[in-house]
């Protein structure tokens, strides 16, 4: 089965629509950020701190973490002493 994307098809927010609805929803940011800009950065240590649990499980995905499969005997002995 051949992905849209190889088929020329455009991804949603370049189309028409997408762009409008993202023009959109900035322009509703704006404003709701400007009437309520005591709330939100009021709040923005506690979304910083929110924030680091989802980084660190979205950042160490990639590290191998689980098997010790071919990259751990590759890996053994490149690292500084």
């Amino acid at each position: 089965m051949v992905g849209l994307h190889a088929q020329g098809a455009r991804s949603w927010w370049r189309t028409r629509t997408g762009i409008a609805v993202i023009g959109f929803a900035l322009i509703a940011a704006f404003y709701i950020l400007r009437e309520h800009w005591g709330h939100a950065f009021g709040a923005l240590p506690y979304l910083i701190l929110l924030a680091c649990p989802l980084l660190h499980l979205f950042m160490h995905h990639g590290h191998g973490h689980g098997g010790g499969g071919q990259n751990a005997v590759s890996d053994r002995g490149t690292g500084a002493k």
